[in-house]
């Protein structure tokens, strides 16, 4: 995947299947027990997603100092009580996942590791797996996701050379609804044997809204939901299904972008709004940044979360360094993002500076929210 893709992907995270979503349809009547009682209310859990990959550059690439820089800001200035540590290279998973454990955060382990052969993906995930299970034994509380959205992720399910092809190809409709629902349940399946034979704790999946998964092979219900309402209620009304599974249910992805009318695009938010054939590349059209446009829907969201009682909600992502913020609008690639911080290079139009994350609204935001909810 060269740079251009990794950088849609990562301004995509685990929210570009959205585009499937009426293909793919769940939970399923015949598949799910009926529809558990509520539990108490409140989030048991609140935190932010945090990547690790290697970066456009060797100034983006993932470092140990920093990692443990911003896993100290987001336990005391989020004031998170979970983080999910996703992407790929095990040793930068298991490096960063027992840093947030040291650190007293409840920890989520993703491998995301894509446009490579099954087994490759399989075999990255057993590794990750056998860390996360020494994590276990070792008194840290860990949860292991078996990936996310492997429609997207898993070469086969749906045409394509990468994740990027793969959109295009939901979008316009280039595929089999029926053959792809059948690959993805079956893959996500081996992906649950295979992480079931090295961890036994808590074993999830970060399925898009409407995936068609079998939860049955999982302790807990995971979805990735970028969706847009104008009430609380009609969150709750959306999500309540869920909970037919009899099983604790989290949002392990959720977020918009940062420009107004970016929530009502949903996990498209980043689509088609950042001309990546020109150099540097430029934002499409007038979007207006808008930072308290995002804070809004996150707001919002862990709101109807928070009174749903779920296990857990954690916002998409902490930072995106490959999508930096601009002073020049038209540059200014921070407004196609999810972070709740932005990334500030030293000088701004060279991709190699040194760069800085600065906090966003969404950012103090959620911070006084989840200090509030944590002191009850």
């Amino acid at each position: 995947m060269d740079a251009v893709d990794r950088r849609a992907v990562a301004l995509a995270g685990g929210s570009a299947s959205a585009a499937a979503a009426t293909t793919t349809r769940t939970p399923r009547a015949a598949d799910a027990p009926a529809a558990a009682p509520a539990k108490a209310r409140g989030l048991a859990y609140r935190g932010v997603c945090y990547e690790v990959i290697d970066g456009e550059s060797p100034a983006t690439r993932w470092a140990p100092a920093r990692m443990r820089a911003d896993l100290r800001a987001i336990r005391q200035d989020l004031h998170a009580t979970t983080v999910s540590v996703f992407g790929d290279g095990v040793e930068r998973l298991a490096a960063t996942a027992s840093e947030a454990a040291e650190r007293g955060l409840h920890v989520w382990i993703q491998p995301r590791l894509g446009d490579v052969p099954e087994s490759d993906i399989l075999d990255h995930l057993a590794e990750t797996g056998r860390h996360a299970e020494r994590m276990r034994r070792q008194g840290a509380r860990v949860y292991l996701s078996v990936g996310c959205e492997f429609l997207l992720y898993v070469p086969g399910i749906v045409p394509g050379a990468n994740a990027v092809e793969r959109v295009e190809n939901i979008l316009k409709g280039n595929y089999d609804p029926q053959a792809m629902v059948r690959k993805l349940r079956a893959f996500i399946a081996r992906a649950a044997k295979t992480g079931r034979s090295v961890f036994r704790g808590t074993l999830t999946y970060g399925a898009a809204h409407e995936d068609d998964v079998d939860w049955s092979l999982f302790d807990l219900v995971s979805v990735n939901y970028y969706a847009y309402h104008r009430t609380r209620a009609d969150y709750v009304k959306e999500l309540t299904p869920y909970r037919r599974w009899g099983k604790p249910v989290a949002i392990t992805e959720c977020g918009t972008c940062t420009y107004e009318g970016a929530p009502e695009r949903g996990g498209m938010g980043w689509h088609d709004v950042v001309d990546y054939d020109k150099q540097p590349p430029e934002i499409i059209g007038d979007l207006k940044r808008s930072e308290g446009t995002q804070a809004a829907y996150l707001l919002d969201v862990f709101g109807a979360f928070e009174a749903m009682g779920l296990r857990a909600a954690l916002v998409y992502n902490f930072v995106t360094p490959d999508v930096p913020h601009h002073p020049e609008r038209r540059y200014d690639l921070d407004m196609a993002g999810y972070s709740i911080t932005k990334t500030v290079r030293d000088r701004p139009d060279d991709p190699g500076s040194p760069w800085h994350w600065e906090a966003k609204e969404s950012f103090q935001a959620l911070a006084r929210h989840f200090a509030r909810a944590t002191r009850g």
